[in-house]
């Protein structure tokens, strides 16, 4: 079945770990083997091939640089300027670009180049070595962004999507791990969002912040990689007065595969997924209280995050490569899910929400 994945951060892998996605997952881990310069070496999970592999003909894709944040470890930390920032996402722009000049990706920018898109990946007359993975540019983190005037230039360039806070300080919105509402330049570039139709991201927000930003903030929202407090209390996760407020705003939530996020008492970079009893299915249960509390199927899908600074080490048990995901279609179906309802969670659900933010 048709795959959409919301949420990979392809080009900080790319740029920042040096890893050439054209080939396989295996293929990289083998090149890495021995390499000890980042935590996650040797265990990727993502590249175009299990892409293609698994279905996966359309992600979100991200650019991500962070201003002035100490903690080497966070995805895209460490610049001293915005205006460094800011270059460092625009060769994260250059390489999806040469990607798409080489024919393994296609930028999709409005709901017609969603729809062809679509069309293509849905013809099995041509097998899926020779179909470009199709992506929607997201920022992860607006601190690149050296003032409000270059959000206007991120969307001539194709930027759809974008998620004011990271981890910790935020130039524009606090993020994971603290507490308050936006900046006054947070609140101002949720009011310009809003003005060219960028899509809100409210992954990452403070509790503060996720309650401004949707006040503010009148177009489509969706959190494309989040969980359920309820099941795993952190405030990197949703509660369900957030997950009611979203839906009845007709967003989607895409579940997010980190191990930390899926089960209590996981510590990052010391548990064991499967000492744990951390496995795909355990995504399902986070799926499983956002339907009880929804009603339906129509709010939940997949924004999987592999190969956010973490591998296999910090991933599902069960989950090899990306390609894997196809697994979530026998495992849903035992727990009752309809035929329907995973065409809702695979792809249907993202794809109703882009056509209607696009119309």
């Amino acid at each position: 079945m048709f795959i959409i994945d919301a949420h990979l951060d392809m080009a900080l892998n790319a740029l920042e770990w040096n890893r050439d996605y054209r080939q396989s997952a295996h293929q990289i881990r083998q090149e890495e083997m021995g390499m000890t310069d980042k935590i996650d070496r040797a265990k990727g999970t993502v590249s175009l091939p299990d892409l293609r592999r698994g279905n996966i003909g359309l992600v979100v894709a991200t650019q991500i640089a962070r201003f002035n944040q100490s903690n080497g470890n966070l995805p895209g930390a460490g610049w001293n300027s915005p205006e460094q920032a800011w270059a460092m996402t625009q060769g994260q722009r250059a390489w999806y670009e040469a990607m798409s000049d080489a024919g393994e990706m296609v930028q999709i920018r409005d709901r017609a180049g969603l729809d062809n898109h679509l069309t293509r990946w849905l013809d099995e007359t041509t097998p899926n070595e020779q179909k470009p993975v199709g992506y929607i540019l997201s920022l992860e983190g607006a601190d690149s962004l050296v003032n409000l005037s270059y959000l206007e230039k991120a969307y001539e360039y194709g930027l759809r999507a974008l998620g004011p806070a990271h981890y910790s300080t935020g130039r524009y919105a606090p993020g994971t791990g603290l507490s308050g509402p936006l900046t006054a330049q947070g609140r101002e570039l949720v009011k310009e969002m809003d003005r060219l139709g960028i899509i809100l991201d409210a992954t990452h927000l403070t509790d503060e912040g996720f309650t401004e930003a949707l006040a503010l903030y009148k177009g489509p929202v969706w959190a494309s990689h989040h969980n359920c407090r309820a099941l795993v209390p952190h405030q990197r996760q949703l509660t369900d007065d957030q997950i009611n407020q979203l839906t009845e705003r007709g967003g989607v939530i895409g579940g997010c595969f980190d191990a930390w996020m899926m089960k209590p008492g996981f510590t990052q970079r010391v548990s064991n997924p499967a000492s744990f009893g951390i496995s795909l299915e355990t995504i399902i249960d986070h799926y499983d209280h956002i339907c009880q509390l929804t009603g339906n199927s129509l709010h939940i899908a997949i924004g999987s995050d592999l190969d956010g600074t973490y591998g296999i080490e910090q991933s599902p048990s069960d989950l090899d490569t990306i390609a894997d995901l196809q697994n979530l279609t026998g495992l849903l179906t035992k727990r009752g899910y309809s035929s329907d309802d995973i065409e809702n969670i695979f792809h249907k659900n993202w794809l109703r929400f882009l056509r209607n933010a696009w119309a």
